[in-house]
């Protein structure tokens, strides 16, 4: 990513105030200046990568569905502005929020999201695992039964089971505003996937929710979230 990118580790963090920075950032970032001290250009809203962690809580899209929240428990739902439907965030899953201008960045929101998408799959790559796009479904899904399998996905998917023999280990929701993104990417890495089995994951009855751990990957919250990091900042580059 650009050199003016400023990576945020904020750590765990309560998903409420941190949906409210996002938007409270997006709403007053500008765009660069022409003027200059030295060699370094002033900025007055510099892309920014948060990288964090949530205690558990379900958030609902803005085309989220009341009846894909089957039993959420004592876990919080929130009502948030970006895309998709119910998703479920907790420790052990690295959540990633890119702040990109998408104008000055010179693409559009079709690609940002496959750009998002790659850095996921270059991640799981890293980790030896295969990582795959299911048409129509955003997100990152492996295969259950060989998840280091290099081979494709071939021909349509069973309309009635568009998902079997997948799990999903990676969820994209993103908002744009005036050009400018903010939501992003969630990775299980080592959770406890059981209130996943409270919802309907992304709206989609049955879908299996999967995490690395279960698919005999073990590495640390941190290196993940480290990697995640470094494959966003190269693929999201202009």
């Amino acid at each position: 990513m650009q050199a003016d990118v400023d990576v945020r580790h904020l750590g765990c963090v309560d998903y409420l105030p941190t949906w409210q920075a996002m938007q409270a950032f997006t709403a007053t970032r500008g765009a660069q200046t022409s003027s200059k001290i030295g060699l370094q250009p002033l900025t007055d809203g510099r892309d920014q990568l948060w990288i964090c962690e949530h205690p558990p809580i379900y958030t609902q899209g803005l085309a989220g569905k009341p009846e894909h929240i089957l039993a959420p428990g004592g876990i919080p739902v929130v009502q948030t502005d970006r895309g998709g439907q119910v998703t479920f965030h907790g420790p052990g899953q690295v959540v990633a929020y890119p702040l990109i201008d998408l104008k000055r960045a010179g693409y559009y929101v079709k690609e940002y999201v496959y750009r998002i998408e790659e850095s996921v799959i270059r991640t799981l790559a890293h980790f030896g695992v295969t990582g795959h796009r299911v048409g129509g479904s955003p997100g990152i899904y492996v295969r259950l039964d060989e998840p280091g399998a290099h081979a494709a996905l071939t021909g349509p998917r069973d309309p009635l089971e568009p998902f079997r023999g997948l799990g999903k280990i990676a969820a994209l929701g993103i908002k744009v505003s005036r050009h400018c993104t903010y939501h992003g990417v969630a990775l299980n890495v080592a959770m406890d996937l059981e209130p996943f089995s409270r919802i309907n994951p992304c709206g989609y009855a049955g879908l299996q929710t999967t995490d690395l751990s279960t698919i005999g990957v073990s590495v640390s919250w941190q290196e993940a979230a480290d990697v995640l990091g470094q494959k966003l900042e190269t693929y999201l580059t202009p």
